[in-house]
């Protein structure tokens, strides 16, 4: 067992910090598994957090501290250079089981066991790979997750990349601009932004690059630091375009890759890049790998019973 010692500035920043009846410590405690402890020294009135677990466990939650605790400090700094202003700064604060509070001020939160242990990879893991049927939650809690880092300031952008599989990569003919040949393909991304921050908020943060569009194709030789990376439907990367978008992670980036390994739309005896990356990576540090089921999916309740169906004539044929 270890201790570390994180000191705090005053009696206000440990409130914003902690919560009310201090939910966000209790929050961290769960999360990382470790015992966090408000301290104050009786000579000079010093107020410190002590946390204390197993190394690896002290480690990460002492770094998520440190992570909370710079955002706090730095949004009284002037604001960004892009117009990029934290939407729910002044609104009320979230619920022990919330996520993030859209527009509209309803809280996004994960529903049942499986999406919790996703939500708690995301935020435990450098590179999270969520895997499971549609409908289940992989992209919009992904989203979520990438806009609470986002408005905390623990990323500076949020980078969103799709394979367009459809088009075979050829988005020269299709006609528009880049954003406009890749429309169709991210559209499943944008709902998600436009339900959260609302159509004009994403649209501006899009302008600003904020939020960036990036299609697998046009990713290779690019570097993303302070970025919050999703890429969504990898079942249909291949094994080659997998490795050339993880490689893409820069100094402080996180990344989410989601997708059904069930079902994709590669050419025969095309190799999936989300079935092989989840082998290859399989123990290795910072990687976390969440698996969802035809129980979690949250929508219409036909869903679940059509991906039953199906998968119930695949194992027949």
């Amino acid at each position: 067992m270890v201790t570390k010692e994180i000191r705090l500035q005053d009696p206000q920043e440990t409130v914003r910090l902690l919560g009310e009846k201090d939910a966000r410590l209790r929050e961290l405690e769960r999360d990382f598994g470790v015992e966090i402890l408000l301290r104050q020294n009786a000579g000079s009135g010093e107020l410190h957090l002590s946390v204390r677990g197993s190394a690896a466990r002290v480690e990460k939650a002492a770094r998520r501290l440190r992570e909370e605790l710079d955002a706090l400090r730095r949004r009284a700094a002037p604001a960004d250079a892009r117009g990029f202003e934290p939407l729910n700064l002044d609104a009320p604060s979230l619920p022990e089981d919330g996520l993030y509070r859209t527009h509209h001020g309803r809280v996004v939160r994960p529903r049942g066991p499986n999406q919790q242990k996703y939500v708690n990879a995301i935020a435990a893991s450098d590179l999270t790979i969520g895997v499971g049927p549609a409908g289940t939650g992989k992209t919009y809690l992904a989203v979520a997750c990438a806009l609470r880092a986002l408005e905390s300031r623990q990323v500076a952008k949020v980078v969103l990349s799709r394979p367009v599989v459809e088009a075979g990569e050829r988005l020269g003919f299709l006609p528009g601009d880049l954003l406009e040949k890749v429309n169709p393909y991210l559209r499943p991304l944008y709902d998600a932004f436009y339900a959260m921050l609302g159509p004009e908020r994403f649209r501006t943060w899009r302008d600003n690059d904020v939020v960036e569009i990036v299609p697998l194709a046009y990713m290779r030789g690019r570097t993303f630091e302070d970025a919050f990376m999703i890429l969504d439907e990898a079942q249909n990367t291949t094994p080659e375009q997998m490795k050339m978008f993880l490689t893409r992670m820069g100094s402080g980036s996180k990344a989410v890759v989601t997708g059904d390994a069930t079902q994709h739309d590669l050419p025969a005896k095309t190799v999936s890049g989300l079935a092989r990356v989840v082998e290859v990576l399989k123990g290795v540090e910072g990687v976390s790998v969440a698996r969802l089921t035809e129980g979690d999916v949250v929508r219409h309740p036909l869903v679940r019973r059509i991906i039953r169906a199906y998968d119930q004539w695949d194992e027949k044929a």
